[in-house]
């Protein structure tokens, strides 16, 4: 994984695959997917740490590349 994913990002294509933003607080945005009910948290930072990427990718059911994809 050389490419480093920001928190906007991440938002961003969990949105295209169907999440909505629920609400933030502080810099955490919590997302919420209301067909597979499924909630998910992204802290809104410049730059994503490696497990808390892909800790994120797992619970959603994403790859890097998929995540490449729709960003």
């Amino acid at each position: 994984m050389s490419k480093t994913f920001s928190g906007k990002q991440v938002i961003k294509a969990l949105r295209r695959i169907g999440f909505i933003v629920d609400h933030q607080r502080g810099s955490h945005i919590f997302l919420h997917n209301l067909e597979k009910n499924q909630s998910v948290t992204v802290p809104n930072h410049k730059e994503l740490k490696k497990g808390t990427l892909n800790n994120i990718l797992k619970k959603v059911g994403l790859t890097i590349d998929r995540l490449k994809e729709l960003i």
